[in-house]
């Protein structure tokens, strides 16, 4: 018997709770690259799969524009957890693609640009992730790598602690963590790449709660589309 054939036969049992979280936020602030990084910074330390920015972006089109269109799925490892991951489109055009993939996430990240701060698609994500459910939020604020001013980085990060607040959200209270996805990419500057990574994940181990799973009812399961043949 061939070792491959073993490897696909072989019984997978999951040792750590599993969550399913994913990133939101506006068009353009670094979602997907921040998606590639968090897998690279833990398939470093033994916790998955490195994907890149292209195997995630993987539509032709979503190549060609730059943007992801459809949610795509990546799963990963930390210490503690095992994690379902759905990287969100966050162009206006593709928001009920962005609803199938926010509705089954039990925490989410949510990317803020550090060079714009706060865009019309990071205050419509925090909004109807908040409809669907979604309450337990994370706040990465990327592209740090490009910001000179720390007074420019205080602004952005009081502005979205004020809007989590008008939305609902404990925002004196949320984890924001500030990095730069492209530089953990690249293995650069560890101080604002690889650690920031680290970091962002520790708090989303630390504040986004496992959700209870009941597991005497019948088993569910979603159904993001379907086509006629």
């Amino acid at each position: 018997i061939y070792p491959c054939i073993l490897a696909r036969s072989a019984t997978y049992i999951r040792t750590k709770p599993h969550v399913n979280i994913g990133t939101i936020g506006h068009v353009d602030h670094g979602k997907t690259t921040l998606t590639a990084a968090i897998t690279k910074v833990l398939a470093e330390a033994g916790g998955g799969e490195f994907r890149d920015y292209n195997s995630i972006d993987k539509a032709p089109e979503e190549r060609a524009r730059g943007i992801t269109i459809s949610s795509t799925h990546v799963e990963y490892e930390t210490a503690n957890r095992h994690y379902a991951h759905v990287d969100c489109p966050g162009h206006a055009d593709y928001i009920k693609n962005m609803i199938t993939g926010a509705a089954t996430m039990d925490g989410a990240i949510i990317v803020v640009s550090a060079t714009d701060g706060q865009m019309p698609q990071t205050r419509e994500h925090l909004l109807l992730a908040k409809q669907i459910g979604c309450t337990q939020i994370v706040v990465f604020i990327n592209k740090v790598d490009a910001v000179d001013d720390p007074e420019m980085l205080e602004l952005v990060e009081m502005e979205m602690r004020e809007l989590l607040n008008e939305y609902g959200y404990p925002g004196d209270d949320i984890p924001i963590v500030m990095g730069s996805a492209l530089m953990a990419l690249e293995g650069k500057k560890p101080e604002i790449g690889t650690e920031a990574i680290k970091k962002l994940m520790d708090a989303v181990d630390s504040y986004i709660p496992i959700p209870p799973r009941d597991t005497e009812k019948p088993f569910l399961m979603p159904i993001e589309s379907t086509c006629n043949i």
